[in-house]
């Protein structure tokens, strides 16, 4: 863009390109900014004239951008990110706050973080307010895209390729994501089962019948994937969405489950439940929180996240 252009350029249409881009729909645009979609096609349209290039094209039902757009869309965006924390600069005091976050996670994590939460809450922040709301996907961008919820915490390991191949490729990415704490799954059952003495070999434990944790509701897991890997499969006669049911059900049947092993201290049932060391590999499970750019430097969200990682630090050190 040569100075003439710039001095003249609404830098209003550098936020109709950044949202336009980030929903790839002109209509989800248009939503977010709480403008019309004419008034969305006819400021890209404005764009595209003074950037000599059409930027975005309907490829099917999506927006595809052209190169020159994947170009620029960077540069915009960590600009308007700037502005943004320079013209809103963050005021957020816990004592005096009045608002609420919206969390999206599993029961496990939430019984390891709450309680913590709660009591900085009381202590720190009285006004403040926690929805914790289920997660139940292995992908929580379209929660955090919509707002449906403020902060994803949980295991997302094929989000963080996607986002590390984006990054790579030059694209613009809109989340941003922070480690909380590692951990690892081990074979859960009732403590007289008939497995949980002798050996625990890879035979004995597909032979057993087995209750799957699957947020989805798909009834096909990580383990399933690693024992596929090797040739193997179990029968998985049971399939729940929380970790707390699985520990109850598994505390009272001849089942098999699979659980953080962090999660069983916190179940309350720990004494009726016997921990093994599943027969085969599995990887380390990252417990990562995420979370959309347009929050990132918002001063209650800041404070969030802080919070929720100091707790997770002192957690894992127990």
């Amino acid at each position: 863009m040569n100075p003439a252009n710039f001095r003249t350029l609404d830098l209003n249409l550098l936020r109709v390109f950044d949202e336009v881009m980030t929903e790839r729909s002109l209509t989800r645009a248009a939503h977010k900014l709480s403008l019309t979609q004419p008034a969305v096609s006819n400021a890209l349209r404005r764009f595209r004239e003074a950037m000599g290039d059409e930027l975005i094209k309907r490829s099917g039902q999506e927006m595809a951008p052209t190169p020159r757009a994947l170009a620029l869309w960077p540069a915009v965006r960590e600009a308007l990110r700037q502005l943004q924390e320079v013209l809103t600069p963050s005021t957020f005091v816990p004592a005096e706050a009045n608002t609420t976050f919206v969390l999206a996670m599993a029961d496990a994590t939430a019984a390891e973080l709450m309680p913590g939460l709660i009591g900085v809450m009381d202590r720190d922040a009285p006004g403040v307010s926690i929805r914790v709301v289920p997660l139940t996907t292995r992908d929580p961008r379209r929660l955090l895209d919509q707002e449906s919820a403020d902060l994803a915490i949980g295991y997302f390991p094929a989000v963080f390729t996607d986002l590390t191949a984006r990054a790579q490729a030059g694209e613009a990415v809109a989340f941003s994501h922070q480690r909380l704490f590692s951990g690892e799954y081990v074979c859960v059952m009732r403590r007289d089962h008939p497995l949980a003495r002798g050996p625990f070999t890879l035979n004995r434990y597909c032979a057993a019948r087995h209750l799957l944790v699957s947020f989805s509701g798909r009834p096909f897991g990580f383990i399933d994937e690693a024992l596929a890997l090797l040739g193997r499969e179990r029968r998985v006669v049971l399939t729940v969405n929380q970790f707390f049911t699985a520990g109850k059900v598994v505390a009272n049947s001849n089942l098999l489950t699979v659980l953080p092993r962090h999660f069983v201290n916190v179940t309350g049932i720990a004494d009726q439940l016997v921990l093994r060391e599943l027969p085969f590999a599995v990887p380390t499970v990252h417990v990562d929180a995420l979370w959309h750019h347009r929050v990132h430097g918002l001063g209650g969200h800041q404070w969030l996240r802080e919070t929720i990682t100091q707790l997770a630090k002192a957690a894992s050190a127990l």
